[in-house]
């Protein structure tokens, strides 16, 4: 039996299999931050993954960074997100919410009151937002002040206890793809010159105290990180990438974490040879794979499971279809972020392709 189809202990949670769906923005929120009842159809959809990670979700208004995405900051989301993880699990799914902090990467026209979006330091990324009105360049943030940072980690905290009251399994942290997270742990975007920036020890400081807040809430056994060394989206650079992400997993250790994600695109360094032995927890690993790709990984005892994106997003039915060999949806990329359920909801599942 080829390994993707086999259980897998994950934290507090056995997998029936090792196939994970990867967070993926989608864009069909409302503009409150509230997702409807087609978000709950494209999730339960998917409930045959392993387990699911969401989307990434703000845990407050200040870190929307993308238009129609969702938050868990107000009853009237949690309530939404819990239809969708009654859903889910009435379909015999697990799944994770991603809790993501845009930080710089977001515009003032998606922020409370017009203000500037916050980052660790008042450095403006390149490249553009996606906002009501078109694609608009990235303005200068504000650098959080000292006290503000424990602000912003408390509402890490408090959204993983609303994620857990609207029925999730666990929380993921998002510290990828140049969001907030991977902006303090990142000499290119932090050049503060106190407790939070300057050496790798600072910079990871952030994130380990958001981690700190979510484990409180939630326990290690209901937590995953996820990272991506050298990706480079959204602008951001670090000067000793192994030094850091070789830190920041080693300090991991007294989290008992669920899991560790990583997701490599274009990197040019093995970093899953020089995380993985640093992490004990499971393992996911992530980053364009296909079914012969994933199983390699699992044979080898590289990853403890295998995290896909675009083909979950094409493929609801991906785990049957994996399983029978059969061909695979392509995904419309045209339709990645449009509002509605073509290319959402409505891929045909295989019994469908099948009889067409």
């Amino acid at each position: 039996m080829s390994p993707l189809f086999t259980p897998v202990g994950i934290g507090r949670y056995t997998l029936r299999n090792r196939v994970v769906m990867a967070p993926m923005t989608r864009s069909r929120a409302d503009d409150a931050g509230v997702p409807g009842d087609l978000v709950a159809t494209y999730y339960a959809q998917r409930a045959g993954a392993g387990l699911i990670i969401s989307e990434g979700v703000f845990p407050t208004a200040t870190g929307k960074g993308y238009v129609r995405t969702p938050g868990i900051e107000t009853d009237a989301q949690l309530s939404a997100w819990k239809r969708i993880t009654d859903a889910v699990h009435g379909n015999g799914g697990r799944i994770f919410m991603q809790l993501m902090h845009c930080g710089r990467i977001s515009h003032p026209s998606m922020q409370p009151g017009g203000e500037l979006p916050v980052a660790p330091s008042a450095i403006k990324a390149a490249g553009r937002a996606w906002t009501n009105e078109g694609l608009k360049d990235f303005v200068t943030p504000r650098a959080l002040g000292a006290g503000e940072i424990a602000d912003v980690i408390a509402g890490y905290g408090r959204a993983t206890r609303r994620a857990l009251a609207a029925g999730f399994d666990g929380v993921e942290l998002h510290g990828a793809t140049g969001y907030l997270p991977e902006q303090f742990l990142s000499s290119g975007s932090n050049h503060r010159d106190d407790a939070y920036g300057g050496s790798v020890k600072k910079r990871a400081r952030f994130v380990l105290e958001v981690l700190e807040a979510m484990t409180a809430e939630a326990g290690g056994d209901r937590v995953g990180i996820k990272v991506s060394p050298e990706m480079g989206f959204n602008d951001i650079v670090d000067a000793t990438p192994q030094e850091t992400y070789a830190y920041l997993v080693d300090q991991l250790r007294g989290f008992n974490l669920a899991y560790l994600h990583v997701a490599l695109f274009g990197a040019k360094v093995d970093y899953h040879a020089l995380l993985r032995p640093r992490f004990a927890g499971a393992y996911l690993l992530g980053g364009g794979l296909d079914k012969a790709a994933a199983e390699a990984a699992l044979e080898s005892r590289r990853a403890d499971a295998a995290v896909f994106g675009s083909a979950f997003l094409a493929n609801p039915d991906l785990v049957d279809r994996f399983w029978e060999d059969a061909s695979l949806n392509a995904p419309d990329k045209s339709t990645f972020y449009s509002p509605g359920a073509r290319g959402y909801t409505d891929y045909p599942p295989l019994r469908a392709t099948e009889n067409a």
